[in-house]
């Protein structure tokens, strides 16, 4: 597989609610969320990965909503890898605040697992770093998160 040499950069979807995607309240319906957040954080690790990458999602290890977003808004999920193992990638997701808001519309976290034609885990081409990276904010904070919720050893 060849490497992407990506690993610091930051995915960026969009994308407008429609009324298909909203519940009885006429905001995002929280599985059309989920679906949103798969897709923007599948498209963070594969793009980190690189292209030749067969990723499986191995877990939502977080996913929370903040603000309820109506129908008509478009939204905006940045997305970036947080933690690198031999055969996985966590990525880390961030909601761009709605208009006139300073906190996120939802953040979240998922792990993502490189798999061979059998679908076991295999290593990708760029290991895990030697040490971890230092990260900013928003993406500090998401991978202090996450390692108290997996334990990640630095």
């Amino acid at each position: 597989m060849a490497p992407s040499h990506t690993h610091d950069a930051e995915t960026l979807t969009h994308r407008l609610v429609l009324p298909r995607d909203a519940n009885h309240h006429g905001t995002l319906y929280a599985g059309s969320l989920l679906s949103l957040a798969l897709e923007a954080g599948y498209s963070t690790a594969y793009h980190a990965a690189g292209l030749d990458a067969n990723l499986v999602l191995k877990r939502v290890l977080d996913l929370r909503c903040y603000v309820p977003v109506p129908i008509g808004r478009v939204i905006q999920i940045r997305g970036r890898q947080i933690h690198r193992g031999s055969a996985q990638i966590v990525v880390a997701l961030w909601g761009t605040p709605l208009n006139g808001k300073s906190t996120p519309w939802m953040d979240g976290v998922m792990q993502f697992v490189h798999v061979d034609l059998q679908g076991r885990p295999e290593p990708l081409a760029d290991g895990p770093p030697e040490a971890p990276e230092e990260l900013e904010a928003p993406w500090s904070r998401l991978r202090d998160r996450t390692r108290r919720l997996l334990q990640v050893r630095q």
